[in-house]
């Protein structure tokens, strides 16, 4: 058997003669076990990722919904609770129809009467307000049109103007939020803040 290479350097064959085979540098192949290494902990760390923000969003989910029923649950009654709200007013204009003089002297029938009158419109109130419906009264506050809505204004110069003196309506708040606001009467015409020294001071010197 001829051996190839012995036969392309053949000196006495010069047409079989050939380019001198030149080796190749020997190349070292990546470590399979590091680059597998490196992809499980990339996948792993997207893995994580992944996991974090669904987890993340299944916690904002919870909060929201729990809020959402937590209002529902709060002002779902908000129809019924104003409706109820005008029994309470008849109740109270019932009671301020009977002047104290009449409640003083009235007789036992009458006196049961009025007393079962307000038993009634107590009851009603710490009903509603076991449901969070709550009366407020806003009298010697600084008006807020948040919360109160202003139906004339009282000349008083006792006390700084926008000051609630009078309340014709109470109000209600349900939670948070104003159920009704307090119809209310403002005072007007309030002395003047006194100057501060440094005015005095420029003042004179002018």
């Amino acid at each position: 058997m001829t051996d190839p290479d012995l036969h392309q350097n053949d000196p006495e064959n010069p047409a079989q003669a050939s380019e001198p085979v030149v080796s190749k540098p020997y190349i070292m192949p990546d470590d399979p076990e590091t680059g597998s290494a490196e992809a499980y902990a990339k996948e792993a760390a997207e893995a994580r990722d992944k996991m974090l923000r669904t987890l993340a969003e299944m916690e904002n989910l919870r909060k929201r919904t729990a809020r959402e029923v937590a209002d529902a649950r709060m002002y779902g009654i908000t129809g019924f609770a104003r409706d109820v709200l005008d029994i309470a007013d008849n109740l109270q204009r019932a009671l301020d129809a009977v002047p104290a003089e009449t409640r003083d002297n009235a007789d036992p029938g009458l006196k049961s009467l009025i007393e079962g009158v307000e038993l009634t419109e107590r009851s009603l109130l710490n009903t509603l307000e076991k449901n969070g419906v709550k009366k407020f009264d806003p009298t010697g506050q600084k008006f807020d049109p948040n919360f109160q809505q202003a139906m004339y204004e009282v000349p008083d110069a006792s006390v700084p103007s926008g000051t609630v003196v009078q309340v014709v309506q109470a109000g209600f708040m349900i939670g948070e939020r104003v159920l009704r606001p307090a119809l209310v009467g403002v005072s007007k015409g309030g002395a003047k803040a006194a100057p501060s020294a440094s005015n005095d001071q420029s003042n004179s010197a002018a």
